[in-house]
């Protein structure tokens, strides 16, 4: 948390950070919230510049999200005779956005607040703000073109010739460099990740022993994808994204979540996210529409959330009738307070968000 002078006990938050509303806290971060309005407002306009449609999707969802890793806030609907329906605050707005496409927008982006539990720093926030947007009968390769021209736009919008987060800096009008996950893995750990893929699966004991020669300690009972998440986070992430953004792209197919297999490849999927300055800032996929297979995908993640914590989430059955009638499509999230911290230099997303959630 960004340091802030102290104050009076009865003008800081359940979490013991100082009030937003106090005049000298918030005459701090205005500069850099008004920075986050002008960048809004650039991006708002690229994209009705290429004939984008602004849409609003709704925060409450029969499921929100079907991932091992996220956890939602729960609630429910009240009906007026009190029937009662449990409902959750999405942890994404991508299903309803594919519901749009199914039902036939070409082109749509979305200022979505979204919700997450259980995250907190300065990184994460439990309420933020994800642009998404997506583009029918287009590949996803279009979308890393997108990633670096909003990139410009927000640098151009915020003032800013460079991108900087915890020493580390980009150029935002640079070309982005583009890497296979793959050559990461080889580049920076010296594992050949795709010889642990085989049929789509990848095989925990292979990828435990190669983690094991680089000096990455794992555990018995970890998954495959586990020990995939810990050698990115701990050896590749920290050196993506530096002097120039990242695409890093073609991820294996074992953790394409809602992204198609990349054509005539059992190993990789049409998956790419970006980096700048060692931070995520967007996911994008190749958009899955084979209904069989998308509830596979599910069906196994929430048996692995219910493994490793102990709950898992409801399958949106609406979703998938909507999936069997999408087109085919490419579709991408981007933190949206992440790429305002990035643009003005600030080191805690609180600092970006005009009134932070109290706690934490």
């Amino acid at each position: 948390m960004p340091v802030f002078p102290a104050g009076p006990a009865n003008e800081v938050n359940v979490g013991g950070n100082p009030s937003f509303w106090r005049p000298d806290v918030h005459a701090d971060r205005r500069p850099l919230l008004l920075a986050r309005n002008r960048i809004g407002a650039a991006l708002r306009a690229w994209f009705a510049a290429r004939d984008f449609v602004e849409v609003e999707t709704a925060a409450l969802a029969v499921s929100p999200g079907n991932e091992t890793h996220l956890h939602a806030f729960a609630t429910e609907l009240i009906g007026p005779g009190g029937e009662r329906q449990p409902l959750y605050l999405r942890t994404s707005p991508e299903f309803a956005c594919k519901k749009l496409l199914a039902a036939g927008e070409p082109r749509i982006f979305d200022f979505a607040r979204v919700f997450r539990n259980r995250e907190r720093g300065a990184l994460h926030h439990p309420e933020f703000t994800m642009l998404e947007w997506y583009r029918v009968n287009e590949p996803y390769e279009t979308l890393m073109d997108d990633c670096a021209a909003l990139l410009a736009e927000a640098a151009r919008a915020a003032k800013a010739k460079e991108f900087n987060f915890r020493g580390k800096s980009i150029d935002p009008f640079a070309v982005p460099e583009r890497m296979t996950v793959a050559e990461a893995f080889v580049r920076y750990v010296g594992v050949d990740l795709l010889a642990t893929i085989a049929g789509g699966r990848g095989d925990a004991e292979a990828l435990a022993a190669a983690a094991a020669k680089a000096g990455v300690a794992t555990a018995a009972d970890d998954s495959w994808g586990d020990i995939f998440s810990r050698i990115l986070a701990e050896r590749i992430e920290p050196h993506l994204g530096i002097g120039r953004p990242v695409l890093l792209y073609e991820y294996p197919l074992p953790l394409a979540a809602l992204a198609r297999a990349k054509p005539g490849s059992d190993k990789v999927a049409e998956r790419f996210e970006l980096y700048a300055c060692g931070v995520e800032l967007a996911n994008a996929f190749g958009e899955l529409t084979d209904v069989a297979e998308q509830r596979a995908r599910f069906a196994a993640a929430m048996e692995e959330k219910e493994r490793i914590h102990g709950e898992s989430y409801p399958v949106d059955e609406d979703f998938l009738a909507a999936l069997a009638a999408m087109p085919p499509a490419s579709g991408i999230a981007l933190g949206f307070d992440r790429l305002v911290m990035l643009a003005t230099g600030a080191q805690h997303i609180d600092q970006v968000i005009w009134t932070p959630v109290a706690g934490g």
